[in-house]
Parts: C-alpha cells; structure tokens; sequence
C-alpha cells in the first residue's frame, strides 16, 4: 500500500472542506497564534468584552445621576368653560344676603420656562460612584477568566491534533513494516520457502491499517473543523498546525517547587472582587438611612389671555420662580430597610463563604493536578520504553522467520504487540498534554 503522509491527507481534507480556496486564506498557527486568534474572535471573549463596554455606560448613568438636572417645559391651555364663583350681590349695587355667579380666569393660558434639580448628599448615590471602578475591574477579571477556559479548551484541541500527527506517523510506520515483510514473504514464495496463506494474511492486515488510518484521518480533520468554531475562524478558511510536540516538551521545568498564592487564580481574583461588592451594596443599603439633601429650582413665565393672542396687547406675562432645599430624614420604613440591610450582609456571608470554599477547591485542584501529571508523565515513559521493546522484539522475531526459525504466527503477535504499544504510547502522550494544560491552570500559569 502507497504511504500518504499527514498533512497531505489532512490538509487534502481541509480544501475540500474549504471549497478550494486560494491559498490566502489559509492559516499557519503555532499555539500561541491560535490562541491570541481565539482571545480576539471566540464568541464568548467577545461577549465578555461588550459586558465591560456595558458596564462603562451603566457606570455613566450613575456618575450622570450626581450631576445637576435641568429641563424645559412649555405648556399652552385653552379653558373651554370657566369655573364661576358665588360672591356677594351687595358688592355689585345687588340686594344684601343675595349672591351673582362670577367666572374667574381667563381663557387662554400658557407657560415656559426652566427646571434644575440637583443631589446635595445621597449616600446611596455616592456608594454607587465609589463602586463603580470595582465594577468595572470585575468585568474586566471575568473577561479574563472566560478567555482562560477558551484558552484551555484551545491548546488541548490543537495538542490532540499535535499527537494525531504522531499516532498518523505510527501507523504510517506500521504499514512499513507490513509492506516490507509483505515483499520479503513474497520473496520467499517465490523459492518455495512460504505460502501464499502468508501473503494473503498480510494483504489482509494492510487492508486494516489503511482503513484505521482513513478513520484516523477524517477525526482529525474534523477535529480541525472543531479547532475553528472554538477560535471563531470561518470554516471554510483553512488551518495548518505547526508547532511539534516531543516528551521533552512537556517536561520542562514544569514540576518546579515554586511558590503559590491563591491570587495567581483568575477565578480566585474574580470571588475576591465578587465579595467586594456585595460589601458596596451592604454599605448602599446602609446609607439609605442616611438624611438625604436635594436642591430644586425653576423659572417660568407664564402668560394669560381670553384671546389666543399671548403676545398681544390683551394677553399678561409674568416671571415665576423659586428656589428650593430640601431635606429627607427617614425616620420609620416599617423595618424594609433593616431588612434590606439584612439580606445584604446574608448575601456578602455567601460569598464570603464561597471564597473560602473555592480555596479548599484549588488546593485539591492544584494537588490532584501535579498527581496526574506526574503520574502521565511517568506512563508516557513507561509506554514509549515499552514501544521500544515490542518494535525489537518484532524485528527479531521477522528476523528468526527470515533465517527459517520462526513463523508467521510468531511475526503476527510480535505485530499485534508492537502495534498495541504504540497506541498505548499515543494514549499516554495526550493523556501527558492535557494533564500538563491542567496543571498550569491550576497555579494559575496558564
């Protein structure tokens, strides 16, 4: 069978995939590159930075609320009937004790003028100015956080595609093998030292490693699809991958004792900041009880007429305005503002609580995450030594059936054997990546 290497067949996939576009839209990605691609165009990220916009405009509506509010009005009334009032005839030359029916008004009426209202002191509002850098700074940490779940998701995606490439090249290498013992049994057929049985045995197991190396293939292709949603890349643009991945890679220096503090976790910063400001709204609630002072004016001109002539020489203006302070001083709520208060420090207990909850949480992260990696590491090891050993055996066990003391069955398991340590080994070598992405999350290095 003809060996197709990797990237032939994947990037084969991938332009099919693609629609055959030009090579323009093809991406060479190392790690970091996707990552940074998936930090600029994954849905979520780019969600999470909108939130912070968001929180800048509410931040402005707060700040807009301490500031002075002034406002126009105008109004234009037409009295269609007047009250009448009863007053004494007698004032008229009537007849004393009697009373005559007066309408008092005019029948246009109309008015314009300026209003300004203005916070002198309001605890509540000022709780709110001071909280809002908090606000957003806890927006701006919960972008962080959600781009380090992204970032996570990524490299353990682009590491499987990594170890794929590594799990194509053995099976790539088994054919080999097969290939090769395919062409030296022939040999022997043809001078009557073997069977055709043995070749037919081994057109059989080549078949099956094509085959599992065609399904090895299309997941990785697909895989690389998956890789493009998580980074918000256009499915039909095309992705090639090009950093490597060796055993030495993932060993380096990574189980180094150093030292640890819970503010290295995003998500510890994000709890911390969570707790600061139910501690602002305990204080918003608190205030509340707090007198507050408010300053109101207006100036108006208000104009009279019964003709609709309110700038003629039958119509009346005149200039009203005034000036107002005005104190609040809660004295009785019915007890909703105790209970308020209440809630609030309920609340603040919560997530005071959940800090200290998410503390236990990442020692056992943190101490569960080095145990797996090291234990990954040391199986990683053991397989690829193993891999090593069955690919010996293999070759003499080929080479005793070459010199006519062995047989094929012994070739056929010493090949099964090989193959199985190899998938052991291609097993391992992800189960060490993902490991080692888990860990550096879990001291907060990722």
């Amino acid at each position: 069978m003809q060996k197709i290497r990797f990237m032939v067949m994947v990037m084969a996939g991938l332009m099919a995939a693609g629609g055959g576009r030009a090579q323009d839209s093809t991406h060479y990605f190392t790690l970091q590159q996707a990552l940074e691609y998936g930090q600029q165009h994954n849905v979520q990220v780019k969600n999470a930075l909108l939130d912070i916009k968001l929180q800048e405009q509410v931040n402005r509506e707060v700040t807009g609320s301490a500031y002075p509010q002034i406002s126009a009005s105008g109004d234009l009334t037409y009295n269609i009937k007047l009250m009448n009032s009863a007053v004494p005839a007698e004032f008229f030359g009537g007849e004393a004790g009697s009373f005559v029916r007066i309408p008092f008004g005019v029948k246009w009426t109309s008015s314009g003028g300026f209003a300004l209202n203005q916070i002198l002191f309001d605890g509540q509002v000022f709780t709110g100015l001071q909280a809002r850098k908090t606000l957003i700074e806890y927006n701006e940490k919960n972008v962080e956080v959600t781009q380090e779940a992204i970032r996570q998701n990524i490299a353990k995606v682009y590491y499987q595609l990594v170890v794929g490439k590594t799990q194509i090249d053995l099976l790539d290498s088994n054919i080999a093998l097969l290939e090769k013992n395919k062409h030296d049994t022939k040999v022997m057929y043809d001078n009557g030292f073997a069977e055709k049985l043995d070749i037919d045995k081994l057109d059989v197991q080549l078949a099956n490693l094509g085959s599992q190396k065609a399904g090895v293939v299309n997941q990785i292709v697909n895989g690389y699809l998956g890789l493009k949603v998580l980074i918000g890349m256009p499915v039909k643009e095309n992705l090639v991958l090009t950093d490597t991945l060796t055993d030495e890679s993932l060993k380096e220096g990574i189980l180094e004792a150093t030292e640890f503090n819970y503010g290295q976790r995003k998500d510890f910063q994000l709890a911390e900041m969570g707790v600061k400001l139910n501690e602002y709204d305990v204080q918003r609630y608190k205030r509340s009880k707090i007198p507050t002072l408010m300053l109101n004016g207006y100036f108006n001109e208000m104009a009279q007429s019964n003709q609709f002539d309110l700038y003629g020489s039958h119509s009346y203006w005149s200039p009203v305005s005034a000036l107002t302070v005005k104190l609040n001083i809660p004295i009785f709520t019915g007890g909703a503002t105790n209970a308020r208060i209440a809630q609030a420090k309920i609340r603040l207990q919560q997530t005071q609580n959940q800090l200290e909850a998410l503390k236990i949480n990442i020692d056992n992260e943190r101490q569960a995450a080095q145990n797996t990696f090291k234990s990954a590491i040391t199986d990683m090891d053991y397989q690829k030594q193993n891999m090593a050993l069955a690919e010996n055996v293999y070759q003499q066990t080929k080479k005793k059936y070459e010199m006519g003391t062995g047989s094929q069955i012994e070739i056929d398991n010493a090949r099964v054997q090989l193959q199985t340590a190899q998938t052991n080994y291609y097993n391992a070598l992800y189960n060490a990546v993902v490991a080692k992405v888990d860990f550096l999350k879990a001291v907060g290095k990722f």
